[in-house]
């Protein structure tokens, strides 16, 4: 019987490696193209650098690059952290109390249609060029997600489970922590990962109006002195430590939530 099992499983775990292997395929893929049109067309370096030129940029340059990633990571993870504070807060009145949703529900929606490269500059001069106005960006882009996507896991929690609770005896407050806040965390997770991602962006774009350090200054120094290789070394650092901060999220999730995944491999 378990070796039935086994064997039914095999196929299984083959899919899921090539369902990892195919998006790194793609990616080689593309690069090889990319590599080999820039050859055939004699594109200047100037105008679009080979893949080869960027990986070799990348290196030249690892110590400044280095030296610009550190203040960007750190602005990122504040602002994220900030964010999961005050998300989790705004979602727990909502839930709460009825008319705290209606009062901040709104808000939520307005803080999205104002972009964020028009409230950069507004907190550099109304907090100066520090990294807390940055952070003050950052913590904003990332609140909507979370917020949003917490209260509405709240509101989702099985009713069967409440009623159930209820019969139990169980106050308001044990229904919040016994049956709804355990059950948000997938839908948590899901607003984290968003915002996770959404960090190092908003990091980047408050770096463009008055820093010192970080990738967003590196980017545009880059981009006025046309080392368009530099631009690019630039967006490969970015988009990695983007994809590392979504990675993260779901390594925590799998950790806090791993029934959320055992359900989701059996269905």
């Amino acid at each position: 019987m378990k070796k039935s099992r086994l064997i039914a499983r095999q196929p299984d775990l083959m899919n899921r490696k090539t369902e990892k292997l195919i998006p790194w395929g793609t990616l080689i893929g593309l690069a090889l193209i990319w590599e080999g049109s820039v050859r055939m067309t004699h594109a200047p370096q100037w105008l679009l650098p080979a893949p080869s030129r960027i990986i070799h940029t990348l290196w030249e340059t690892r110590t400044l690059i280095g030296m610009h990633t550190a203040p960007t990571v750190i602005e990122s993870l504040a602002g994220l952290a900030i964010a999961v504070l005050i998300g989790t807060l705004a979602a727990s009145c909502m839930e709460w109390s009825p008319l705290a949703r209606r009062a901040l529900y709104p808000l939520l929606v307005a803080t999205q249609t104002i972009p964020t490269i028009a409230l950069a500059p507004l907190f550099a001069v109304w907090f100066g060029f520090g990294m807390g106005a940055k952070i003050v960006v950052i913590a904003l882009v990332c609140f909507f997600p979370l917020a949003v996507s917490l209260a509405d896991g709240l509101r989702s929690a099985d009713r069967d489970a409440l009623k159930v609770v209820r019969t139990m005896g169980a106050t308001r407050l044990q229904l919040f922590q016994k049956v709804k806040l355990p059950s948000s965390l997938p839908s948590f997770f899901s607003g984290l990962r968003i915002a996770a991602s959404h960090s190092v962006l908003g990091a980047v774009v408050a770096e463009w109006f008055g820093a010192e350090r970080g990738l967003g200054i590196f980017l545009v120094r880059a981009a006025k002195s046309y080392a368009i290789d530099r631009v690019f070394a630039a967006i490969v650092v970015i988009s990695a430590l983007t994809l590392l901060s979504v990675w993260c999220v779901d390594r925590i999730a799998r950790l806090v939530i791993p029934w959320h995944y055992r359900n989701r491999l059996s269905a």
